[in-house]
Parts: C-alpha cells; structure tokens; sequence
C-alpha cells in the first residue's frame, strides 16, 4: 500500500527565499518532484491573497496545489503582509490522521515547535528549505538531519524559458 504524504508549503518565504538565492522555481516541476520524490499526494501551498494574481492562483492549482489563502493588507511603509504562519500550522494539525508523513517547506523558525513535534511523532519526512544561509537556526535544531536545501536541487527545479521553435 502506497504511503499517504502532504506537504505544507510557505508560499512566501519559498518564493522569496528562491529569489534571494537568485533563480526562480518551476512550481509545476516542484510539484511533480515532492510526488516522485516524497509520494505527496496533497501539497497544501499557502499564499496571501491578492485580486491582481488570479492567473498565478489557476497555474499553482493547475500544477496540483491546494491553495490556502490569507487575506493581506497593506503596511504604513507601503509593504504588503499576508503572514500565513498560523494557517499552515492549524492545516497541518487538522490533516494530522490523514497523513503519514509531513513535509514542511520553509526557512522560518516560526515552524520549530511544529517541526519539533512532528519529529518525536514520527510523522516529519523532510524540511526543504530554499537555501542555507537564511535558513533559520531553530528550524534546522528542530528538523535535525531531515532537513534538505531546494538550492541543491536548481538545476532540477530551476524555471527555464522554453525556446521557441525556429
């Protein structure tokens, strides 16, 4: 019998954490990999909401993620904030029985007592975090030796442009 696996990814710190290492992810090459590789048959991706990125939200579920959004807003300095922290550990939670094994997709040591706690469950397959340098120290105590850095994977997850046809 096949392994039941969900992932809970942090669709901002992902996406920013890529780009700070200076490449951009192929989010539909991802999201096969975490099947091929992890047997995920449900990727929860959460993402503030924004109206302008409708066709951003179709591409993501098209790939297969099942997309949890967080309403944002506006900081003074103009920033906009969509913290989905407290989302994606109350999804996990909630999924708890329904799954075998967890993996989390962040940097952010907000995730450490999750993390933690999926650990001494048993129920932690792997942390991917983007890089190692903003990884944080907490996360990386927490996750031990399951914790993988997605810059490793560039140049199977790296988005290229198809070239067009001559």
């Amino acid at each position: 019998m096949e392994e039941v696996n969900f992932a809970f990814i942090d669709g901002q710190n992902l996406n920013l954490g890529i780009q700070r290492l200076g490449w951009k992810l192929d989010l539909k090459r991802f999201r096969i990999y975490l099947k091929e590789k992890y047997g995920i048959s449900k990727a929860y991706y959460f993402i503030g909401y924004l109206p302008e990125n409708q066709n951003l939200y179709k591409s993501l579920q098209e790939f297969g993620y099942v997309l949890i959004f967080k309403p944002t807003m506006k900081t003074p300095d103009g920033k906009i904030k969509g913290n989905c922290d407290a989302e994606l550990v109350l999804q996990a939670m909630i999924d708890f029985p329904h799954y075998e094994k967890a993996v989390i997709v962040t940097s952010d040591g907000d995730f450490s007592c999750l993390v933690e706690y999926f650990y001494r469950q048993n129920k932690l397959e792997v942390i991917l975090s983007p890089g190692r340098e903003h990884c944080s120290s907490l996360l990386r105590k927490a996750g031990r030796e399951k914790i993988q850095f997605l810059d490793d994977l560039r140049t199977k997850l790296e988005f290229r442009k198809e070239k067009a046809p001559l």
